[in-house]
């Protein structure tokens, strides 16, 4: 398959195009609707995002839009991103630079959480434990995600060690250095949460592991991803099976 590599960011355009691809082959779009932004440069103004209203799975590298986070007029031009994706993740990029890759949707499982009252996912066992005092809850849902409320959910985002933000009555999000450490997150997150959403179901009591455990645990796999940052073997094992399949993605 042909590729694009003239195009500026073409490695991070790839490497986004490829996580909407697999995010829609696990099921974890909806519809035209959820996006994923990739700061391009250093503090965060200018990120990548995918057109408004387009399937996770015909998106390819060349589409995704380059967007300035302090330019609120690319919303009146002619190809212009969704306005509440732009006031959200351009929020995030302007008052979080540490936040360079953002992904946002509302996948079953972990929707199903942000419905629930009590929407905090506990440790109850190793994969739920990666986010043990790493996600913060948003219990103040304001509707749509337009610059006023984008502003207050960035906010929330500030302190580093939130890595992954559960948006009660909403979806959830997650932030990372690059996509392939934001992706990571986004399915281990969706995959903790439906283990917990179907521990729920049996009606027996949970198993929740100590906070000294859970916080070792999370310690121990941070560590073991000093030397193979989080998702960067994932991520390579998802566009190398794309490009076998000759999907156009990194066009």
């Amino acid at each position: 398959m042909q590729k694009i590599q003239n195009i500026e960011f073409y490695e991070e355009r790839k490497d986004m195009a490829a996580a909407f691809r697999w995010a829609e082959r696990l099921n974890l779009h909806e519809a035209v609707a959820n996006h994923f932004s990739l700061a391009v440069n250093e503090n965060g103004t200018k990120f990548l995002m995918n057109p408004n209203r387009w399937h996770f799975s015909r998106i390819k590298a060349s589409d995704l839009l380059l967007l300035d986070a302090n330019d609120k007029s690319v919303l009146e031009s002619e190809n212009p991103p969704d306005a509440t994706a732009w006031g959200l993740h351009g929020a995030i990029h302007k008052n979080c630079p540490h936040a360079k890759c953002v992904m946002h949707i509302h996948s079953v499982h972990a929707t199903v959480l942000a419905s629930m009252k009590e929407s905090i996912l506990p440790p109850i066992n190793q994969v739920a434990s990666i986010f043990f005092n790493r996600q913060i809850v948003d219990n103040n849902y304001g509707g749509l995600a337009f610059e006023k409320e984008g502003e207050r959910c960035s906010q929330l985002l500030q302190n580093t060690k939130f890595t992954t933000m559960i948006m009660g009555n909403h979806g959830f999000l997650v932030v990372g250095q690059n996509v392939a450490e934001a992706f990571h997150r986004l399915f281990y997150f969706e995959r903790a949460a439906e283990i917990y959403i179907k521990a729920l179901q049996t009606g027996k009591e949970l198993s929740v592991l100590s906070d000294i455990v859970a916080e070792k645990t999370a310690v121990e796999l941070e560590e073991e991803e000093i030397p193979n940052p989080a998702g960067t073997s994932f991520l390579e094992e998802i566009k190398l099976i794309l490009d076998k399949e000759n999907s156009d993605y990194s066009q």
